[in-house]
This record gives C-alpha cells, sequence and structure tokens, in this order.
C-alpha cells in the first residue's frame, strides 16, 4: 500500500513540476492589433452586477467602431432586463433568450450568432475588468495559429478564512490551467475570461449535444485542442486579469464546487481525465493517512511527511502564481489548507455525483 502511495505523490509532484515549467514558459505578448470583436456575456438574475458590468464594458479602450457588446437575459425574473435596457452603451445589443431555450450554454450560442466580430470575448455577469482587457485578449489573435485564449481570474481581496481558501483553491486551479498550456497540453480553462475566433467555435462547439449545465469554457477547450494542434494560449498579463466574487456561504461554496465537478463526467480529453483521478488520488492518500491515524499512531511520521512533501511540492509551483496575481499572502494559508483540501475535495466529488445542486435558481442534476 505504501509503495502505491509514493508511487501516486511521485506522479503528482511529477505533474506539479510540469506546470511549473508551463507556467515559467509562458509570456505576456504586447502588441497592438484591432480585430473586430464581440464580448458575450449571459446574465441571470443579475440585478445587482449590472452596474459594474456595464462601468467595465464602457471604460474599454478599444476603438469603438471595432467593439460589439451582446448582453444575453436568460429569462431573469429580477429587474435584470429592465437595468439592461436602460443601459446606455455604444453598439449593445440585448438578447432575450426565447421560451424553451435556457441556460449558460444556449445563451451563449444565441450571442455568438449575433456577434459580428471575428473574436470573441467570453466573461460573466459578476466580474469586472481592467480597460486594457479587451485589447491585451484580443491581441493574442495577432498569430493566425491562436483559436482561443485563456484569460487570468482572481476573486477580489477579502480577509476572512473562507474567502482565503477559495482565493487559493481558484488561484491553483487557475495557474495549472495555465501550466498546462505552456506545456502544449491544455486541460482547462475558465469561462469568466477568454476568447476564441467564431469561426472555430461555430465549428467545434457541441453544446447541442452536450447535457452538461456548465463546462461551456473546458469543453470547448477540449474540442479546440483536438482539432487545432498547438492552437491555445494564455494571456499571462495583468492588463487580462478579470475579477470575481467568492461565494458567500458554504451551502452557496458547495453548490458551485458540485457544479464544477460535476461536468468531469463529460471528459474526452484523457490528460484531463489522468490529472483530474490523481488529484483525487493524491489527496485521498492524506485522508487515508489520517484515518489510520485513529487506530495506530505509529503513522504520525508517515502523516507528517506526506503533507510535508505535498507541501513543499505545492508551495514551488503556488508561490509564483500567487506572486503574479499579488497574492503572496495567501502562502500563509497552503500548509493548514491542505489538510482540509483532503477532506474537502473527496466529499466534493461523492456529492457532485449523487446530489442534485442549485444554480442561478434552477435545480440541476450531475
Amino acid at each position: 500500500m505504501m509503495i502505491l502511495c509514493i508511487t501516486i505523490v511521485i506522479l503528482y509532484a511529477i505533474k506539479i513540476f510540469e506546470y511549473s515549467i508551463g507556467w515559467n514558459r509562458i509570456k505576456p505578448l504586447k502588441k497592438n492589433i484591432y480585430k473586430d470583436v464581440s464580448i458575450v456575456i449571459a446574465l441571470r438574475n443579475e440585478e445587482k452586477e449590472v452596474d459594474n458590468l456595464v462601468k467595465s464594458l464602457k471604460n474599454q479602450t478599444y476603438p469603438v467602431d471595432r467593439i460589439q457588446f451582446i448582453l444575453v437575459n436568460d429569462h431573469s425574473t429580477d429587474s435584470t432586463l429592465s437595468l439592461l435596457e436602460e443601459v446606455d452603451l455604444n453598439n449593445l445589443e440585448i438578447v432575450n433568450m426565447p421560451d424553451g431555450e435556457f441556460g449558460k450554454k444556449s445563451s451563449i450560442l444565441r450571442g455568438i450568432q449575433k456577434a459580428t466580430g471575428e473574436i470573441i470575448l467570453a466573461s460573466d455577469a459578476d466580474c469586472v475588468f481592467s480597460s486594457n482587457w479587451a485589447s491585451t485578449m484580443a491581441s493574442y489573435f495577432s498569430d493566425d495559429k491562436v483559436m482561443l485564449v485563456s484569460g487570468p481570474v482572481a476573486f477580489n481581496k477579502e480577509n476572512s478564512v473562507f474567502n482565503n481558501f477559495q482565493a487559493l483553491e481558484f488561484t491553483s486551479l487557475i495557474g495549472s490551467g495555465a501550466g498546462a498550456i505552456g506545456i502544449n497540453n491544455p486541460i482547462f480553462c475558465n469561462g469568466a475570461n477568454m476568447a476564441y475566433r467564431k469561426d472555430v467555435f461555430l465549428e467545434v462547439n457541441n453544446f447541442e449535444k452536450d447535457s452538461a449545465v456548465s463546462g461551456d469554457d473546458v469543453f470547448l477547450l477540449h474540442s479546440i485542442k483536438k482539432s487545432y494542434d498547438r492552437s491555445i494560449a494564455f494571456a499571462k498579463d495583468k492588463d487580462a486579469i478579470v475579477y470575481t466574487k467568492p461565494v458567500n456561504t458554504i451551502k452557496e461554496f458547495f453548490n458551485q464546487r458540485k457544479r464544477w465537478t460535476a461536468k468531469s463526467i463529460g471528459y474526452k480529453d484523457w490528460t484531463s481525465i489522468y490529472t483530474s483521478f490523481l488529484v483525487l488520488f493524491v489527496n485521498l492518500i492524506g485522508l487515508f493517512l489520517i484515518g489510520i491515524l485513529f487506530f495506530d499512531m505509529s503513522y504520525i511520521n508517515y502523516v507528517i511527511g506526506y503533507f510535508s512533501t505535498k507541501f513543499l511540492i505545492d508551495l514551488y509551483f503556488l508561490s509564483k502564481v500567487l506572486s503574479f496575481f499579488n497574492r503572496k499572502d495567501l502562502i500563509k494559508w497552503i500548509l493548514p489548507f491542505e489538510i482540509v483540501y483532503s477532506f474537502y475535495i473527496v466529499l466534493i466529488v461523492f456529492l457532485s455525483f449523487i446530489n442534485t445542486f442549485e444554480w442561478k435558481g434552477r435545480i440541476h442534476k450531475r
């Protein structure tokens, strides 16, 4: 058993070191090009976010004659639509989802069908971004081989243990996704900040046949990866960072994580599947070792050895990523969260496959 555990930890270390190499390989790109772009954002019951979202859109430095804003209302039951209809923004088009069509994937597809830009920029309604966000993301398409750009996403800084846990986990995910792109083997990205060529999306997207509620980001990345070799980039540029909010309650947190995890059942990319199982198994080892202490305290040295090793592996990688996001304050939380994470990730995987979850006022199965 111990040989198996050691093997899994070694494989995990190799994977993290690969991501570290990939992260170091990525360089920011500063090239001003102005292709026609369409920013597509789906909204459902986002009345509290509309004002900040519109401010971010208005502040974009992109040439006004080359940018289009498409905001898709997904049957909001609050005042989202009325607030959108009052917005004074050049080149804005509001799309209302027809009866019988709903959900983020369908909303994005509707928005893209209305888009006039050759480049689609996608984000979420609860996000804010710098005035140079659109120009920074679009600049990567100066390379004709680039079909999709994954952008950095960060949580707003809030001082609480719960929010720090969310921020550290989320930053590690963004960094891992970037590192995988850096070694030319992408596994995931985040729909809060991505861009892609419209014609490629229409060619490879499979939203109509995809029953998973979320995954508009990851499944598109997997499809493009399969069809176009070395065509995915990561925008490692502070001007490209999109900021969003952590959830406020434990219930919201578990709902969000169950939604994220449930879509993994639809993965067909073998690297993504392997990495998902590797992360699960390495955390199962931590859970196993803690559990065995209740029966035999002589295993305490194994527990200390395991968590010390995993901490050093994760620290080696995360220190670089946290530095980019100006969140070195989170380094002190890595070790205590290692222990919590072993319990949390196993529980989330279990719940995501047996429980329903709520998203935007709708109840969904996995």
